[in-house]
């Protein structure tokens, strides 16, 4: 994907590493281990590959780069029956703030956001479809009592790759419509 980026544009400025899935809905104790690695290997371990391969090229320009890696609110606290997923996004923010350090004086800005929960269509296949109790549970949870949009997201992604943040690295960003304010 770094080298189609860059045989089509020349160059690589800005990465948004966003691939990831929900994973088991259980306890600890009943996990299965070959859904929780695979829950590891998508969130963390496909970000980990992806920076990997954005830092080798952003780190031979001139002018460097961001990375923008999406964690979520269950990066910063915990959450009964998602275990796997809390943990790779955990570790999201860990390597994140480990590469930002590595990458100071490199030219290149290493950042996350963390979502509160988004209305999307996974959302709406795990359960919370609009109008359902286990949705405004969880709606009830934010501080403004409703569910982000993938939008909203975006823009916090726009923000933290533009020059108006290029103060910024190593920062979790919690887009949460304060559900991390509790």
């Amino acid at each position: 994907m770094v080298e189609t980026a860059v045989d089509e544009f020349g160059r690589l400025d800005y990465a948004f590493n966003n691939a990831g899935i929900g994973g088991a809905q259980t306890t600890v104790d009943q996990y299965d281990p070959d859904e929780w690695q695979a829950v590891i290997d998508v969130n963390l371990v496909g970000v980990f590959n992806c920076m990997r391969s954005e830092l080798g090229r952003m780190q031979e320009q001139e002018e460097g780069g961001v990375i923008v890696n999406n964690s979520s609110v269950l990066g910063k606290v915990g959450f009964a029956t998602s275990s796997g997923y809390s943990a790779a996004k955990h570790g999201v923010l860990g390597l994140t703030k480990s590469a930002a350090l590595e990458n100071g004086e490199t030219g290149v800005r290493i950042n996350a956001v963390c979502p509160g929960f988004i209305d999307t269509p996974l959302l709406a296949e795990g359960g919370m479809s609009s109008g359902s109790e286990a949705r405004e549970q969880i709606e009830s949870r934010h501080a403004m009592n409703r569910l982000g949009t993938s939008e909203e997201i975006a823009n916090a992604v726009v923000w933290l790759c533009d020059d108006d943040a290029s103060f910024v690295t190593g920062e979790a960003l919690g887009v949460d419509g304060g559900y991390l304010s509790q």
